[in-house]
């Protein structure tokens, strides 16, 4: 686990974090001295820390029944302990980014230092790990009066700027306390990206003031396909919902407590038959009768795609417009991905259009769409950024690519000059199975264990250093058509989540010589930190009976993950 000197082995056994830090050791000569926080810890809160003082007394104090009082100099006892929070911005050059700590904790008193207010909430997660697992409860379970841990000194710094988790609410609907819940989890493991996928033909899920029928249409659907597209199971039962422009104000408010940035998913041109359904005037009115479209109550391609014309242009300027209202984020993404061409082919206002454009093709006239809304955000201060078939008829200048067809997309992008983040589907798509057999719920896509998630490599082997700098970083994506709730989703994402924010966040060696048995080790620990937080993981023995979908048929892929 990171770089571990000889009297540091036993903290570090003891500590278990996840995601490893960087470097972790004990005070030199002091083997087994132990730190103490009790109800005499204060908090030493510096300029520029009283956000973490606030989190870290409604979680760890919460948790623990400890008050962490203020802690004042001149008021307090000599021998009373106390945890310090300091803003050092040194620490970003001496141990690589702004998001760098060091964790120091002897005797009574804890130190926290962050190179910048980030940095500092990361050392508090990692002060909260070293309490134990009944730190991550939120009411006191045990009654003792002092927590203690290994004394220690960690430093730490992640090796990606961009640590994400796609959650898709798209498919099946995860109301707001849900996602507020994911963003606890997600900070827990020190990932910092929540990519939201809000639109879909499934269901629209934010509201648009200006265009209301998005969500009072396109929101809901009357019935849904249980398992696979191919599966003749179906819940004969309305589902939907939507967030309120207030509640993805919270959600983005709520998360950036926690220093996780929210990047909303509207997807364009493709995966646009809710909104279709809401105002069929976007569709390709001339070769489909769009009147008669509904939300789609099935998954797959969906052949019924954006119309190519100023008024579709139009009206997503105002979608995006009161996006970029609720959503500060620095990245905007536009989907792209999975968009037939064949109602493009069969229009004549679409091929109006190819020919008024000098267009080659219709591959050329998606470019063209998605050029459109680069510009559009650039002169906003914003980036677009899209799924690697954004690829398809030339990249638009500013755009990054999220690369999920495997690594060919990321590299492609990178040598071009183009950022990137690597979630190639073969390694981190977590709605995929995690075991083979017949007991996995709805086996969905490649078999990928928890090993094989902490094995992935984000940055492809063929980039050139200069290239490999266009990796942003790398996500994991959560796809919802067959996770119906909370439950589902929590079972597929974890324990792989942790492997994988480890991946992201850890400088760990190359795959093969990754160590997969001392990880596995810390996760023993690491569950019962899921438990306490109320995580429906699944258990390394396997699913338990509740957790299985008998019955339920699924769409497995054999074969290895692709080189990268």
């Amino acid at each position: 686990m990171g770089d571990i000197g000889g009297e540091g082995a036993a903290a570090a056994e003891e500590a278990a974090l996840i995601p490893a830090p960087g470097r972790l050791s004990a005070p030199a000569g002091a083997a087994g001295a132990r730190c103490v926080v009790d109800a005499d810890t204060g908090i030493e809160a510096a300029a520029g820390t009283e956000g973490v003082a606030r989190w870290l007394r409604s979680t760890v104090g919460a948790a623990t029944g400890l008050p962490l009082a203020p802690y004042r100099e001149g008021e307090s006892r000599a021998g009373d302990g106390r945890v310090r929070l300091r803003i050092v911005p040194a620490l970003a050059d001496e141990l690589g980014g702004p998001e760098s700590y060091r964790l120091t904790a002897e005797n009574r008193v804890v130190t926290l230092d962050g190179a910048s207010e980030a940095g500092l909430f990361w050392a508090a997660g990692t002060f909260r790990q070293l309490l134990g697992p009944e730190a991550f409860r939120r009411a006191p379970v045990s009654g003792r009066g002092a927590w203690e841990f290994p004394a220690l000194t960690v430093r730490d710094s992640p090796r990606f700027g961009w640590r994400g988790l796609l959650l898709d609410v798209a498919r099946h609907f995860m109301p707001k306390d849900g996602v507020l819940r994911y963003l606890d989890l997600m900070a827990a493991h020190k990932l910092n990206v929540l990519h939201l996928h809000l639109t879909d033909d499934q269901g629209w899920r934010v509201e648009i003031r200006r265009y209301p029928e998005l969500t009072e249409t396109g929101s809901w659907r009357a019935r849904t396909k249980i398992g696979h597209r191919a599966s003749p199971l179906w819940e004969e039962k309305p589902h939907g919902g939507h967030y309120t422009q207030d509640d993805i104000r919270e959600i983005v408010a709520y998360a950036a407590e926690r220093h996780i940035t929210v990047v909303p998913e509207i997807d364009v041109p493709g995966h646009s038959q809710a909104a279709v359904a809401a105002y069929p005037e976007l569709g390709n009115t001339d070769v489909v009768d769009t009147a008669a479209l509904s939300v789609w109550d099935t998954w797959g391609v969906n052949p019924n795609v954006l119309a190519p014309t100023d008024h579709t242009l139009r009206f997503y300027e105002g979608v995006f417009e009161e996006v970029l209202e609720m959503f500060p984020s620095r990245f905007i993404h536009i989907g792209g991905d999975e968009c037939p061409k064949d109602q493009w082919q069969k229009s004549a206002a679409a091929q109006r259009r190819v020919a008024d454009l000098g267009l080659a093709d219709e591959d050329q006239l998606q470019s063209w769409f998605v050029r459109h809304f680069d510009t559009w955000l650039g002169a906003r201060g914003r980036r677009l950024i899209g799924w690697d078939e954004i690829l398809q008829g030339g990249l638009a200048p500013g755009a990054a690519v999220s690369s999920w067809r495997g690594y060919e997309g990321g590299v492609t992008a990178a040598r071009a000059g183009h950022d990137v983040v690597m979630c190639p589907e073969q390694y981190v798509y977590l709605d995929h199975r995690q075991a083979p057999g017949d007991e996995e719920p709805v086996p969905i896509g490649f078999v990928r264990t928890l090993e094989d998630v902490y094995r992935f490599e984000p940055v492809p082997a063929a980039l050139t250093e200069a290239e490999a700098r266009h990796v942003l970083g790398t996500q994991a994506n959560v796809w919802t058509e067959a996770l119906e709730d909370a439950r589902r989703v929590d079972y597929q994402a974890f324990p792989r989540l942790a492997a994988f924010a480890e991946v992201a966040w850890s400088r760990l060696p190359a795959p093969p010589d990754r160590d997969f048995a001392d990880f596995e080790r810390r996760m023993t620990a690491h569950y019962r930190r899921l438990d306490a937080l109320g995580v429906a993981y699944r258990p390394p023995s396997g699913p338990r009976p509740w957790q299985r979908r008998p019955g339920v048929p699924g769409r497995p892929i054999d074969g290895p993950p692709p080189a990268r």
